[in-house]
């Protein structure tokens, strides 16, 4: 079958998007890739059409459980009942059976831990893995956004159950980070796809004032659904209890459980609401193609973290805007963050002086579990890390007071220049958000989604 006919009747769709089908074609001629898709592109088609071309297994690891899961949904929804979540929220039990029927799934999606686990290991060594995934790949690299000391471990954990395909897959990468893919990952330098992080049907806009009075504004004009970032859930709760009364509205954090989760993406998906107001937990893997404006009510730490978070408006190719409120002093939560590291790597330089002093850090604690007795490495790595987290908060801040057009600002961050500009590109080159169709209606009979949630699980009990 062909590559366009398989995807015309497996997943619906009548063409491939940039860089799809180039790596795609490239894992069917028996090598490993790289690929660097923008945000909201269909990195996930690169894997899932060639799974069902490829005979075996295909590995799929993420570093979040809520993007597994999605994933998971996604392929159901396509008809795919060999796909599951090997995840942390599973019993025992649950875990030991997948692993024994193992040899029978088409999709089994992972954390780094759980694939590195020794009786994880022993079940895919005596199974036919035809393809690892490595999603969100940047994890990989201290220079990245989201580095993640197990992702060091991934090479040695593929090589150990064999000869399989590798595909590495990030949003954004830099031309560092993306060496240090290829170094780390791979054990020789393997074909890169690589395609700009540059959004074009995205507009970019910027307000330095009373943020909350020109969210007002914004969410009076503005058509569509959209969401709104936040930087914590302090700040996601305030900002919910603000404006529930007057749209359809609900707000989506970590320290919300999963089924609550899943219950607020189910409901922004079919356009039960129209707003959501979340910190970066909400987005992974969420394809709801019709998003037409994100909103940051707080500063972003890092260029790469802002293009993802707003590359989830737009997805259906429409113009969409990416909006960014700022007031002076936003960025002290990222410099108390930055302290936190520092105060870490100090703690952890005192903990090698005074033999038995016990504290508890992630990132020492992860680094620690993997790599027992390379201490020195992890000091120079909170180190460097300290450093590339001031300088991707600067680059935030000169963003927001740039003159100059603020997608080329963007796109030279990561090394790259724009061949041509969209007429309605950014506010500094004169792009204006879109005229109003009349004031968004303001709902005054709207239940907050706890009481929804409450509503629905009581008529379950009475069926």
């Amino acid at each position: 079958m062909e590559l366009t006919e398989l995807l015309k009747t497996k997943f619906n769709y009548d063409r491939f998007r940039p860089g799809q089908q180039e790596i795609i074609e490239t894992l069917l001629s028996g090598k490993s890739v790289l690929g660097m898709l923008p945000t909201g592109t269909g990195k996930s088609l690169c894997y899932q059409l060639p799974g069902y071309l490829l005979e075996g297994t295909v590995i799929v690891i993420s570093p979040l459980i809520s993007l597994m899961e999605d994933q998971v949904t996604q392929l159901q929804r396509l008809g795919e009942k060999r796909a599951v979540a090997l995840n942390s929220l599973l019993s025992s039990w649950e875990k030991q059976w997948i692993l024994s029927e193992a040899h029978k799934y088409k999709f089994i999606f992972m954390s780094p831990e759980m694939f590195l686990a020794p009786h994880v290991q022993k079940t895919l060594q005596a199974m036919r893995v035809s393809l690892v995934v490595v999603d969100e790949a940047h994890c990989i690299s201290q220079w990245g956004i989201d580095f993640r000391p197990e992702y060091l471990k991934l090479a040695d954990g593929i090589k150990s159950i064999g000869d399989s395909l590798v595909l590495a897959l990030t949003a954004t990468a830099t031309k560092t980070v993306r060496e240090d893919i290829q170094r780390l990952l791979f054990d020789h330098a393997v074909p890169e796809v690589i395609y700009s992080v540059d959004r074009p049907n995205i507009s970019f806009f910027v307000y330095q004032e009373d943020k909350y009075k020109r969210l007002q504004k914004l969410l009076g004009s503005l058509d569509g659904s959209g969401i709104i970032y936040c930087a914590t859930r302090k700040k996601v709760e305030e900002l919910y209890e603000a404006l529930k009364q007057n749209y359809a509205i609900a707000y989506y954090h970590g320290g919300l459980s999963g089924q609550e989760r899943r219950m607020l993406q189910q409901q922004f998906l079919s356009g039960d609401l129209q707003l959501l107001i979340a910190t970066n937990a909400f987005g992974m893997g969420i394809n709801k193609e019709n998003i037409r404006f994100v909103i940051h009510y707080d500063l972003p730490d890092s260029p790469e973290n802002y293009l993802q978070e707003v590359g989830r408006a737009g997805r259906d190719g429409n113009p969409s805007q990416a909006i960014l409120l700022y007031e002076e002093g936003d960025e002290h939560i990222h410099h108390f963050l930055q302290e936190q590291t520092n105060q870490s790597k100090k703690l952890f330089e005192i903990k090698q002086k005074i033999d038995g002093l016990v504290f508890e850090d992630p990132l020492i604690k992860k680094w620690e579990q993997f790599f027992p007795n390379d201490e020195s490495h992890l000091l120079d790595l909170l180190s460097q890390r300290g450093t590339t987290k001031k300088v991707q908060l600067q680059k935030m801040l000169d963003y927001i007071t740039t003159s100059q057009c603020r997608r080329k600002f963007l796109v030279a961050y990561f090394g790259e220049t724009l061949p041509e500009k969209n007429p309605n590109c950014c506010d500094n080159d004169g792009a204006i958000l879109p005229e109003k169709k009349g004031e968004r209606e303001i709902v005054t009979d709207v239940l907050p989604w706890e009481k929804i949630i409450q509503k629905i699980f009581k008529n379950v009990e009475k069926d």
